[in-house]
This record gives C-alpha cells, sequence and structure tokens, in this order.
C-alpha cells in the first residue's frame, strides 16, 4: 500500500478555449495528484473561453471524489499572466502547481518528481523541455538571459511548484505578477529545474494569445533587463559616430577648393548635433520610464465575473 503525502497542494490551470487539452488533461492530473496526495485541490482558470471548456470541467468535476475542482470565471481575456494570478491568490495549498498549459508533452511522473525536489529545501522548482521550440522564444529567452539583473536564467516551462513560502515572498515585492518567471528568478530564493526529452511538436498558439504573449516579452524585457537601455545606447553611439562622420565631411567641404551654398555648413553642423542630441534624450528618458514602469506596474489588476466551487464528496 502506497503512503500518500499529507501536504495540502493545490493545481492550478490556465485555460483558454482548448476544450479537448481540457477533457484529456485534467482526468490526468487528478490521478497523478491523487495517488501521492491525501488532500489536494484543482483550480481552473476560465480565462473568457467561447466554446465548452467550462462545460467540460463541471462534466469533469462529477466523475470524481474526495476533491475540491474550482472554477475562476475571468471577466474578460486577460492573458496568461494575470489568469495565473488569480488563480494563485485563490489557491490555499501549502503548495502550489502552476500549469500554464495543459499540453502534455511530458511523463506524468514528472508532476511528482518537481515536488519531491522541492522537499529537498528548494522553493521553485520548474519542468523544462531539452529544446525549446520556437524561433521566437529562443530568441527571447537568449536576449532575456543575456541582459537580465538576475542570475539566474529562466527557460521554457510547462508547469512548476512553489512553496508557501516562496508565494508570500513575491506578493511582498510585486502585488500583481508582470511576468512570473521572471519574478521569481529574482525572488532571492532556491530554485531548480528538471529538464525533461520532450518529443511531440509544439501545438499551434491563437494569434490572440500569441500577440498576448508578445505584449508581455516585451513588458519582460524592460521590467527585468537593461537591453532597452543598452540597445538605446548602442543607437546614441552610433549616431554619435554619425555625427563626428559628417562633421568631418562638412569640414572638407567647406576647406576643400569648391566652396559650399552659403550656409550650408552651419546647417549640417546643426543637424547632425541635433540629431544626435534628440537621441541621447532618448536614451535617458527610456531609462527614467524603466524606472517609471517597475513602479506602477504592481497596480495591474484583474477582474474576476464569477468563483464556482464544484465539490462532489
Amino acid at each position: 500500500m502506497i503512503t500518500k503525502d499529507k501536504s495540502f497542494v493545490s493545481a492550478v490551470l490556465y485555460i483558454r478555449n482548448n476544450a479537448g487539452l481540457v477533457r484529456e488533461f485534467l482526468p490526468e492530473v487528478y490521478s497523478v495528484l491523487d495517488s501521492h496526495f491525501e488532500r489536494f485541490e484543482i483550480i481552473c482558470v476560465n480565462d473568457a473561453s467561447s466554446d465548452n471548456s467550462r462545460a467540460e470541467i463541471e462534466k469533469f468535476s462529477k466523475q470524481i471524489s474526495h476533491t475540491s475542482v474550482s472554477i475562476i470565471n475571468m471577466s474578460s481575456f486577460h492573458g496568461l499572466e494575470l489568469a495565473m494570478d488569480a488563480g494563485i491568490d485563490l489557491a490555499i495549498g501549502d503548495f502550489v502547481y502552476e500549469f500554464d498549459s495543459l499540453y502534455r508533452d511530458y511523463d506524468l511522473e514528472l508532476v511528482n518528481d518537481v515536488y519531491q525536489m522541492v522537499l529537498q529545501g528548494y522553493d521553485i522548482v520548474s519542468a523544462t523541455p531539452k529544446t525549446t521550440l520556437g524561433i521566437g522564444s529562443r530568441w527571447f529567452y537568449r536576449i532575456f538571459n543575456r541582459y537580465s539583473l538576475s542570475t539566474n536564467e529562466i527557460q521554457q516551462e510547462p508547469f512548476r511548484i512553489l512553496t508557501r513560502r516562496a508565494i508570500n515572498r513575491v506578493k511582498s515585492i510585486n502585488n500583481t505578477l508582470s511576468y512570473r518567471k521572471a519574478v521569481y528568478a529574482n525572488c532571492g530564493l532556491r530554485s531548480a529545474a528538471i529538464p525533461y526529452p520532450n518529443t511531440r511538436r509544439k501545438r499551434k498558439i491563437p494569434k490572440e494569445e500569441q500577440r498576448n504573449r508578445g505584449e508581455t516579452a516585451i513588458e519582460a524585457l524592460v521590467l527585468f533587463t537593461n537591453f532597452v537601455q543598452k540597445f538605446s545606447l548602442y543607437v546614441s553611439i552610433l549616431f554619435l559616430l554619425m555625427t563626428i562622420a559628417i562633421g568631418i565631411y562638412t569640414w572638407i567641404i567647406y576647406f576643400g577648393i569648391k566652396r559650399p551654398v552659403e550656409g550650408w555648413t552651419p546647417l549640417m553642423l546643426f543637424l547632425s548635433l541635433g540629431f544626435f542630441g534628440v537621441f541621447l534624450l532618448q536614451t535617458v528618458i527610456l531609462q527614467y520610464l524603466s524606472v517609471i514602469l517597475k513602479i506602477i506596474f504592481k497596480k495591474k489588476q484583474y477582474l474576476i465575473e464569477s468563483i464556482e466551487k464544484l465539490t462532489n464528496n
């Protein structure tokens, strides 16, 4: 007889127009949690799905017992980060699983493996594929880790587990998680990753979700890296070199054999210096904007339409 762990765990699932995956994934995650834990809850964050995802969750809840299934219905489409933030706020477990995607390309026992590693003294443990699929994702992680303000690198993660201490620490730093992986990497707690071989083809992401991920990626680069400042500095240096080159060219023409049109020399010098000044000021402004964003982004909030408790005892 297998002895189940007495810790109470929460599993937070992000759901957005993927009823087919809901039908497959919910029984799977329930099975693995039920085989290892005496008490657990499943929280499904329904991010304004327009298909029958919600109906699939209700159908599943009627087929199980000895656990709680909840649905958080967002008032409108919020995107992954804010929707999962709502789920984490509702979770009451000592340990919280975050399933960013219901698309599974890993063995189910990996769910228990990350928990076992948490018990070794880590506060955040992630499951990471050995191969990052998608050119955009590869370039984003490469740029982010290159210019990150943290020593911890981030990777593609279909799911992770957090201790209650990690959640409390992160909430004390940020009221709302702008980009959870970056915040976790900068929270100062011990973290680890378990790589796994992923052979399944990556699912096709809807355009709306792609756009939301792109906006989140840009925001993450601004908030958690110095990439924007570096880029602005490089552009300013480029235009400084162009200014110097134009200035040298202007003086060569002015002192050359052919006299230029009257007023041409001061006009060129003024334009070259003016452009340099504009880009220099832009660098300073972007620096200040990055600081302001770090302050005001904490005020972002989510709106919930309803919370449904689907408990079958």
